[in-house]
């Protein structure tokens, strides 16, 4: 073995793949250019640090499990005039996470509430927050099931620790006495701690007929818009427009 395939080996052994595809061709650039040492070596570390910050963004974005990606540079925001695009594009700087406060997406179905949560939601990834995609009836399903095996603390615990959580769909089933009950107590352990995002196809003066528990939703809504912006999109459904 050649003093340079050992080289190979070692950047393979030290986890430096990036480094080990990119050097048997930046050895001719070394040479012409005339580098010294410590350029680069400069060079060689910045592209192993940058693919290795690559890597760990998709992870990030990989356990939030959104459906899909969507960025706002590919939300049509002149299909929809009535939403405010300077408001929107503002969340992506995160400030309402720094500030403990929650957004929420309101309007009838395709209207692009879940493009514009899942576009926020990978912008918090690539900025290093801990984010969770979870649609509303699925959350659901899993606090009921850990609340009959005795482990609910623990599944709330482990859902308020996300520094973003991304609630889909509230309103589009309807939500027992129980259920509400559940939703509250992740919403409460998240108050004042971290962001939430919620989508919703009803009016916030709706869901007390969808949660069927007044005392509880006045308690949920009191919680998720004390610190929040509620941005309701009167407009058509690109579904729709798709099928024109």
């Amino acid at each position: 073995m050649t003093k340079f395939q050992e080289l190979l080996t070692n950047l393979d052994a030290l986890g430096m793949n990036k480094m080990h595809a990119y050097l048997p061709d930046y050895l001719d650039d070394i040479n012409a250019q005339q580098l010294t040492f410590t350029d680069a070596m400069l060079k060689l570390t910045d592209i192993e640090l940058s693919w290795q910050s690559e890597l760990q963004i998709k992870r990030i974005v990989e356990r939030a499990h959104f459906p899909q990606e969507k960025t706002l540079k590919s939300f049509d925001f002149d299909f929809q005039p009535n939403l405010n695009r300077q408001e929107v594009k503002e969340f992506q700087s995160l400030a309402f996470i720094e500030k403990c406060e929650n957004l929420v997406f309101i309007g009838s179905p395709g209207v692009g509430k879940t493009h514009l949560a899942i576009s926020i939601g990978i912008e918090a990834c690539q900025q290093g927050k801990r984010t969770l995609f979870i649609n509303c009836h699925e959350l659901l399903v899993r606090l009921r099931s850990a609340y009959e095996k005795g482990t609910l603390d623990r599944s709330i615990r482990r859902y308020s620790r996300y520094e973003l959580l991304v609630i889909d769909e509230i309103g589009y089933l309807p939500i027992d006495h129980d259920e509400a009950n559940l939703l509250f107590q992740l919403i409460n352990a998240r108050y004042e701690k971290h962001s939430t995002i919620i989508t919703s196809n009803s009016d916030l003066s709706a869901w007390i007929e969808i949660f069927h528990n007044p005392i509880v939703t006045a308690a949920i809504l009191d919680r998720i818009v004390h610190h929040a912006h509620v941005i309701k999109i009167n407009g058509k459904s690109y579904r729709l427009k798709a099928t024109n």
